[in-house]
Order: structure tokens, then sequence, then C-alpha cells
């Protein structure tokens, strides 16, 4: 079966770093879409960032544009987040997702994606 499995997450000061890696399994994904969201205590998943399948393009939220890079390995079926200057508001689960089938989309909505991770959490203190 297919599986997601997100690893790196942890408690960090605001203004550290974290980086995120996302291991895929079950197929390969390197045609795909992939991204990250994200969910704060009490709020909904909101997307942070995603990536074309060949590394090329990518799209950012608007609260973590110039403070995270996400970036891909297809030879190694894994996505990576690298979140630089983080904020205590950065705190929540990230998960790590991809899309079914090939394509271009790098929108923020989750439903277009159809594989999950269980997640890895990242906290910010102050």
């Amino acid at each position: 079966q297919v599986q997601l499995a997100e690893s790196g997450g942890g408690l960090v000061q605001a203004g550290g770093s974290l980086r995120l890696s996302c291991a895929a399994s079950g197929r390969t994904f390197n045609s795909n879409t992939m991204g990250w969201f994200r969910r704060a205590p009490g709020k909904l998943r909101e997307f942070v960032a995603a990536i074309g399948w060949n590394g090329r393009t990518t799209n950012y939220a608007d609260s973590v544009k110039g403070r995270f890079t996400i970036s891909r390995d297809n030879a190694k079926n894994t996505v990576s987040l690298q979140m630089n200057s983080l904020k205590p508001e950065d705190t929540a689960v990230y998960y790590c997702a991809a899309r079914s089938s090939p394509g271009t989309y790098l929108g923020s909505q989750v439903d277009p994606y159809d594989y999950w991770g269980q997640g890895t959490q990242v906290t910010v203190s102050s």
C-alpha cells in the first residue's frame, strides 16, 4: 500500500531551523505534484508548499514564502521542507501529501491531494 512517512519534526526556538523529510513507499511519485500542509491546534489544515514533478516549479503560502524551501529527490522518492526563521505561529503538525496522478497542479486546496502521511510535530517556542 502507498505510504508517506514524515520525519524531522521537533522543538526549536523562534528564529531556528528544521528540515522535514517525507519518504514515500508503495509507488513512485516522480511524475506527481507533492506538497506540505500543516494543522495548528484548533485550526484547519492549511497549505504550506508544493513542488512540481521535476522540481522546477514551486508554490508557497504567503506566510512561509522566503523562509521555507521545498525540494524533492525523485531518485529517492522523497520530498523535503527546509524551514528557516521559524516563528511560534509555525507550530503545527506538518503533513506530507501527494497526488495520485501526473499533472501540474500546485494549488493550495487539500482535496486534490490523494495520499497523506501521519504528520510530524513542529513546535516553535518564543
